[in-house]
Formats: C-alpha cells, structure tokens, sequence
C-alpha cells in the first residue's frame, strides 16, 4: 500500500470533502481518501502508485485545485 497527502486549495464545507472524495476514490487502485477540511489536505492511500496527472484531474473535476504534497 501507498499512502500520501497532496494540499487542495478552494475546498471551504462539507460538500468540497465529499466532491473530492467522490472523485479521487474514482482512481483505479486507490482503496481510502481521507480529506482534510482544516488542513486543506487529501491523503490517498492506494494498492499502486497513483500518478499526479490523474490525481490533479480527479481534483479538477471535482471543482478544486491540487496544489502539491503536504509537507
């Protein structure tokens, strides 16, 4: 298992973690999405490297912005 966090910019309520969620859990091979409102964090765990291209679009079309790893 992989797991890593990626900072998103825009999410403000409960309905951006669910947006996000439902999208990045789309990705075949991620097995949880953890979302952090407070934060402005999504952590990814999945079964195989998840490439940023596809991660950064599954937040996109949820409507926010993939800023990078969390540090």
């Amino acid at each position: 298992m992989k797991t890593a966090t990626y900072r998103v910019n825009g999410m403000t309520c409960g309905h951006c973690v669910s947006a996000v969620t439902t999208e990045v859990t789309k990705i075949p091979g991620v097995t949880d999405v953890q979302v952090d409102l407070q934060a402005a964090t999504v952590t990814v765990t999945s079964d195989r490297p998840v490439e940023s291209p596809v991660l950064e679009a599954a937040v996109d079309e949820a409507g926010y912005e993939l800023v990078g790893p969390a540090h």
